[in-house]
């Protein structure tokens, strides 16, 4: 059945996906596959050394038949993938963003966001999914004995959004995308404040009205995000 405009694709969190990150998700939302691993690590980047500060980062790539084509590996081209690394880079700020990096102390949390299968959205579903599995690893920090506090100081969520055809458009697939008039990513706290805006005129310029229609159904879908974000990690814990 399609989809409403102001409706999520339907969306999944499968946690523990994998055996040995301290915590791995694949979010599926829609036809959208990420899968989402933390790694914990005793260090951190060489300016952060003796600060007590902890650190959050991430790296994103795509499998070679994630998409329609298959995507030739970066190992193969000798260079890292530009989208890629600027995909990784908003993935890390989103995820800084949830994160008291004091309490986290002077370890390194790697999220790697891998996509499965790709239409459309994979760097809001990164970032979505990637929250879970952060989650998870600070959860097996605690039991641990690493952490006395939780340094999770509230959950992030990212979404697409865009004008197709005149129309206000939640959660874009690929062919939404790939024809948008205008397309939007939105990266938001629990508590409604933005960490990034992402937003492009495809064909032509949008207005402050346009805009703010745009804001508003992204932070529906984010609200709906984070609560099954929520209802995942209370689902099964661990």
């Amino acid at each position: 059945m399609k989809k409403k405009s102001d409706h999520l694709r339907a969306v999944t969190f499968e946690r523990r996906f994998t055996r040995h990150a301290e915590g791995s998700v694949l979010i599926k939302q829609g036809e959208t596959w990420v899968l989402c691993t933390a790694s914990v690590e005793e260090r951190v980047p060489p300016f952060l050394r003796g600060s007590g500060r902890g650190w959050v980062t991430a790296e994103y790539s795509m499998l070679p038949r994630s998409t329609v084509e298959r995507k030739e590996r970066e190992i193969k081209r000798g260079k890292p993938d530009a989208r890629g690394t600027e995909i990784a880079r908003l993935i890390g700020r989103a995820l800084r963003a949830a994160v008291d990096m004091q309490a986290l102390g002077e370890r390194t949390v790697t999220l790697d966001c891998d996509v499965l299968q790709a239409d459309g959205g994979t760097r809001c579903a990164s970032i979505t999914g990637g929250m879970v599995a952060l989650a998870d690893a600070v959860a097996w920090l605690r039991r641990e004995g690493r952490l006395t506090a939780d340094p999770i100081k509230q959950f992030v969520a990212a979404v697409s959004v865009g004008i197709c055809g005149g129309v206000p458009v939640l959660d874009l697939d690929y062919a939404h995308d790939s024809t948008a008039d205008v397309d939007l990513n939105v990266v938001m706290t629990a508590d409604g404040r933005f960490v990034e805006l992402q937003g492009t005129a495809e064909h032509e310029p949008f207005t402050d009205a346009e805009l703010d229609a745009l804001r508003a159904l992204a932070g529906k879908g984010i609200r709906a995000l984070i609560k099954r974000q929520r209802q995942a990690l209370l689902d099964n814990p661990l």
